[in-house]
């Protein structure tokens, strides 16, 4: 086998007379390397990494024991199989050399048929561990790849749906997408973990999804809504829920929370189920404070848009009442970069 040609084979042994019998043995099949103490075998496997040791145990200075414990304590030679060499035929210390991580145990005198065939057996066998742990790792690469493709699919599928609630409500896309910067910057402030605050970044470009079943004449009103108008308004919430509910995917499942409670207000004067402070899940707290202010720098059919400075003002006066206090402290805090998503996606 031509791969297992290329293998080098590490021979530790105070002994010349063995080491000249192993190198008689396996020179016409494999590389090798020879180390005549323990502390030339640490060193020559640390620099060249061998596929396959042969290590006498009873050596001056440093053993074969502790060479073996010392390379199996370092994780760049922790995975050489060790063949331990020696007279000591104990099942004493057969059993301490397979403790300390040995793949075999062979007898001296040796045999040299006997020893051409363990050290193949091994080698094959590391081969064929190292093909099936590439073969995982090029699995594994295939599954990310195409867990992110699907990731992107799932985040153009959302972005197109929320992009058609709010043309209905005469909005630009920059909306979803400034919503989608801000919600994710404020949920990383927040402490979510990367995955978290980007399925929130992801999840709250479906905020309004429900404005889809609200009519027209009352999206598009340019006037004050009257309260049975205001009424019917409300309900984009639970019926955005509703269009998002029974998922599987974690993403949904977020995105269906935020449609549902992004209106719901710290003092517990929000809609439509009246929450009051961290009953309101975290989620939804960050989608409201980042949805109006957006809506409030943001020209809408009954009004015009606010300078930035006062919807920042506007944040802060809601401070414990219309939105989560510390929530509203990170808001502010982040003004730099809020301003630099602004001027990106105006």
């Amino acid at each position: 086998m031509d791969e297992i040609g290329n293998c080098k084979i590490l021979l530790v042994d105070d002994t010349k007379t063995n080491i000249d019998v192993l190198i008689q043995a396996l020179r016409n099949d494999y590389k090798l390397g020879v180390a005549l103490n323990g502390e030339k075998a640490i060193e020559y496997t640390q620099r060249n990494k061998p596929d396959l040791i042969l290590l006498d145990i009873l050596m001056p200075g440093m053993n074969g024991f502790e060479v073996c414990e010392k390379l199996k304590e370092d994780p760049e030679t922790h995975d050489i199989p060790i063949i331990f060499i020696t007279a000591m035929d104990s099942s004493g210390d057969k059993s301490r050399g397979f403790e300390m991580g040995a793949v075999d145990y062979i007898i001296k005198p040796f045999d040299i048929t006997e020893v051409k065939a363990r050290v193949k057996t091994h080698l094959t066998l590391k081969i064929a561990q190292e093909t099936l742990k590439n073969h995982n790792q090029l699995l594994d690469q295939k599954v990310q790849e195409r867990t992110r493709e699907l990731e992107a699919i799932q985040f153009e599928i959302l972005e197109r749906l929320g992009l058609a609630t709010e043309y209905r409500d005469e909005e630009t896309g920059n909306h979803i997408k400034r919503m989608s910067r801000l919600c994710g910057l404020l949920g990383k402030s927040a402490g979510l973990t990367y995955k978290e605050y980007h399925i929130l970044s992801r999840a709250s470009t479906m905020h309004d999804v429900g404005k889809i079943g609200i009519p027209d004449t009352i999206l598009q009103k340019p006037g004050k809504l009257t309260e049975s108008e205001y009424e019917t308004m409300k309900t984009h919430t639970t019926i955005g829920a509703k269009l998002l509910s029974g998922s599987e995917y974690e993403l949904l499942q977020k995105a269906e929370i935020i449609a549902l409670t992004h209106h719901e207000k710290w003092d517990g004067t929000g809609y439509n189920q009246g929450l009051k402070k961290e009953k309101i899940p975290l989620f939804g707290r960050i989608t409201c404070i980042c949805d109006v202010f957006d809506a409030l720098i943001s020209e809408r059919p009954y009004k015009k848009a606010w300078p930035v400075q006062q919807a920042f003002d506007e944040i802060r006066k809601g401070r414990g009442a219309h939105f989560d206090p510390d929530l509203v402290d990170m808001f502010l805090e982040l003004e730099p970069e809020i301003l630099d998503i602004i001027e990106e996606l105006q």
